[in-house]
């Protein structure tokens, strides 16, 4: 037992990768007929059961995870036993538990709902999702900006097959623009990786963070041209305006599991924004810059969502308009800069995400009971299930608008406590509420459109009419009415312990802010005390090569300190590495006889 403790306590942070990763991979490797023959395959009882224990285990080392962290510790886990800068590490702090947490809380029950049917419609949707978690978690936990990269690239590439599941014209055509723009946005992502591995010398996080504010001028600007660049590329992922049209009309033609996972997609890139360029570029011209930029972008973005959710013609893009909207809210909350601001954020993120996830997954309820008028704002006749949607509908607009007593009211009433001293205060309150009175402007007028101005069904059995309002569904899809309860209870409970969740998210605030803590509990000193890091970085260097006569390797006594112990006495070489034979160090002859490999 002592063993598997140990075990558990030192490699805790990559189970919540490698999990959905091995489960992704068995997933595949149990084969797939095609989604005509699904729902008769002998092996979709198998697959439920694989995806549905592996996110319950994801769930369970996710609480784990939070609980761990809200000691206040910083856990850093060294790949390959390689500390940073020069290995990959994973952290796990308040803010990268908490959002793996709100991961598995929003992909167990939305796979659960899935996989009665759902799944059938497409192949290969249960490892796909297992990578989309895999991708996220990746993402959240990584301290390398580089691995930042290939973990949004990971979740991606799942979200291009997810967004096209259930294909059809309207889902092909959005998802190509859906690829293209992420490919854009990856290209840039790369170029501003360049600039700043070029000018600092690292990648990671902390050692960034270290680094940055000391750069000369030069290469100081060079560096927050790059943090500018990922600024955009994470806007984009984010969905923030001017790059955030493309989110209204492609959430809306996924299907509904997947729209509604979908709604932690951008908070991905929001928390990007608060990691990255928040924290690690954060000194006095960065943050200038951030609060010069942010603060407007947050403003426009939530004044347009809730301008686009008025004018929308479907409700799916008016749920899109409106998780718009909530993202300029939280950008709104970012450009404050203070502990109290962040807090705010991130107890308003939390909130928005699930709540958007519950619209969606009401609005397959209604689109059912609707018939061929689905989600279209025109007048059709009263729904079957008419009293209890209207109730469900309300309560999710005024949840959802920051009416009390709910959490959205209680998040906006953490952001306006963060404006306290603010030059900008009167104006950032009086766009709260004014978002907020459009908000509900917008739920009053899809409401009356819905439910009040309803027309009588047709009662005449000689009308055709009538077989087809008979032929519409008098109670909700399977388990879809379960899972708008459970999403509901869960914000219920949300707004009831505000309190503690909003101490811890004030902690989460604090600690990102403590750059000291962060360099301490990863980075290696030498035996002066000295951080071991690239710095002087000298971009004539080149290591030691197999041919060719080079100067030493200038980081070759650092190895005692960035590598463990056990791998410094060789424990994990084999013997036969520990003595390798000489090579000589030239270029090979001309002459040579060169052997053909066998």
């Amino acid at each position: 037992m002592n063993v598997f403790v140990e075990f558990w306590q030192t490699h805790f942070p990559i189970f919540s990768i490698l999990l959905p990763a091995f489960t992704a991979f068995a997933l595949i490797l149990l084969g797939n007929p095609g989604a005509g023959s699904l729902e008769s395959d002998w092996r979709q009882p198998i697959r439920h059961g694989l995806s549905l224990a592996s996110t319950i285990i994801g769930l369970i080392l996710a609480i784990c995870m939070v609980n761990f962290a809200s000691s206040g510790e910083l856990f850093g886990y060294r790949l390959g036993e390689w500390s940073a800068p020069f290995g990959i590490v994973l952290v796990v702090d308040r803010l990268a538990a908490m959002m793996v947490l709100l991961t598995y809380i929003l992909a167990l029950p939305i796979l659960w709902f899935a996989s009665y049917r759902w799944d059938q419609k497409g192949r290969y949707f249960h490892a796909m999702m297992q990578f989309l978690l895999m991708g996220m978690c990746g993402a959240f936990l990584t301290g390398d900006l580089f691995n930042l990269f290939v973990f949004f690239e990971i979740l991606l590439m799942a979200s291009y097959v997810l967004l096209l599941h259930s294909h059809n014209k309207a889902r092909f055509k959005l998802g190509v623009h859906y690829v293209i723009i992420n490919l854009f946005a990856s290209a840039l992502f790369l170029i501003g990786l360049g600039l700043i591995y070029g000018n600092v010398g690292s990648l990671n996080m902390a050692d960034v963070a270290r680094i940055f504010p000391t750069l000369p001028t030069d290469n100081h600007q060079m560096a927050l041209t790059g943090a500018m660049l990922l600024f955009m590329v994470f806007g984009i992922k984010a969905a923030m305006l001017p790059v955030g049209f493309w989110l209204p009309k492609t959430y809306a033609v996924a299907v509904t599991p997947v729209a509604a996972i979908f709604a932690l997609m951008t908070k991905v890139g929001i928390y990007a924004i608060l990691r990255v360029n928040g924290t690690i570029f954060s000194d006095a011209q960065g943050q200038y810059l951030m609060e010069q930029w942010l603060l407007p972008i947050g403003i426009i973005t939530s004044v347009y969502g809730v301008i686009g959710a008025i004018g929308s013609e479907r409700l799916r893009r008016f749920i899109g308009f409106m998780v718009l909207s909530s993202i300029g809210t939280i950008l709104i909350a970012l450009s404050l800069f203070t502990m109290q601001a962040w807090a705010a954020a991130l107890y308003y993120l939390i909130h928005s995400t699930i709540i958007a996830a519950t619209f969606y997954i009401l609005t397959e309820w209604i689109c059912a009971q609707r018939g061929e008028f689905k989600d279209h704002f025109k007048i059709a006749p009263v729904m079957k299930q008419n009293t209890l949607l209207s109730i469900l509908f309300m309560l999710i607009g005024l949840m959802m608008a920051g009416l009390p007593p709910f959490s959205g009211f209680i998040g906006k009433v953490f952001l306006l406590q963060g404006t306290l001293y603010h030059p900008w205060q009167v104006g950032i309150i009086l766009i709260i509420l004014l978002v907020s009175l459009l908000s509900i402007l917008a739920f009053v007028r899809v409401g009356f459109i819905l439910f009040w101005r309803a027309s009588t069904p047709e009662d005449n059995p000689a009308n055709p009419e009538y077989e087809k309002y008979q032929a519409l569904p008098d109670h909700p899809g399977p388990r879809l009415d379960k899972v708008v309860y459970a999403f509901l209870l869960f914000l219920t409970a949300y707004a009831v312990f505000a309190d503690p969740v909003y101490k811890y998210t004030y902690a989460a605030a604090e600690q990102l802010q403590d750059k000291q803590l962060y360099q301490d509990s990863l980075l290696k000193k030498d035996a002066t005390g000295e951080v071991i890091s690239v710095q002087p970085y000298d971009v004539s260097y080149l290591p030691e090569l197999k041919y060719i006569q080079t100067k030493p390797d200038q980081y070759q006594d650092y190895i005692p300190y960035i590598i463990s112990p056990n791998t410094l006495a060789g424990e994990h070489i084999p013997e036969e590495k520990m003595h390798p034979q000489p090579v000589q160090n030239q270029l090979p002859n001309d002459d040579a006889k060169i052997e053909p490999m066998e």
